[in-house]
């Protein structure tokens, strides 16, 4: 016989599925391991002892969790894309238009050389404009370490962009 878990703690029974799943809706366990502790970390903060059904309502959880962020990433998409085309138009220039094109990838792949919370802090700060205040709240730190992070990560970018400058 298999102990009782007490109802907040039955959530952790389909952790595997969680991750099972949405590695092969996104096609990267990484990812889905990440979507997978969002999701965990959202149920735990919420007031979820009077759920009746936990894998539901996890699998619900991490459903909207991954909307949310694909929303983001077409708002932050948008945005890219719009000041590239600004960047082009307004110097007709095809070469300045691919440096632009360049700057963005490497932002990009500068951004996946630190630790989750920097690339969370700055694009939240950066992108979303939120204030370090409500990026501290989100996260659980102190205003103090948002500011950390993101002087690490405007350190790191400038340190990995510093030869892109036209």
């Amino acid at each position: 016989m298999t102990p009782k878990l007490p109802r907040r703690h039955r959530f952790f029974e389909h952790y595997e599925e969680l991750v099972g799943t949405w590695t092969r809706r996104l096609r990267n366990r990484q990812q889905a391991e990440d979507l997978a502790h969002d999701t965990f970390v959202r149920v735990l903060e919420s007031d979820s002892a009077a759920v009746e059904q936990p894998r539901a309502y996890l699998h619900q959880t991490a459903r909207n969790i991954a909307v949310d962020g694909y929303r983001r990433e077409d708002r932050r998409g948008a945005m890219e894309s719009e000041a590239i085309d600004h960047s082009a138009s307004s110097s007709g220039d095809p070469e300045h238009f691919m440096h632009a094109i360049q700057l963005a990838d490497s932002i990009e792949r500068a951004l996946t050389e630190l630790p989750i919370n920097c690339r969370k802090v700055f694009v939240w700060q950066k992108i979303e404009g939120l204030t370090q205040a409500e990026i501290a709240e989100r996260l659980g730190l102190s205003k103090n370490m948002v500011e950390k992070y993101m002087i690490r990560t405007l350190r790191h970018l400038r340190d990995r962009l510093d030869g892109l400058h036209p």
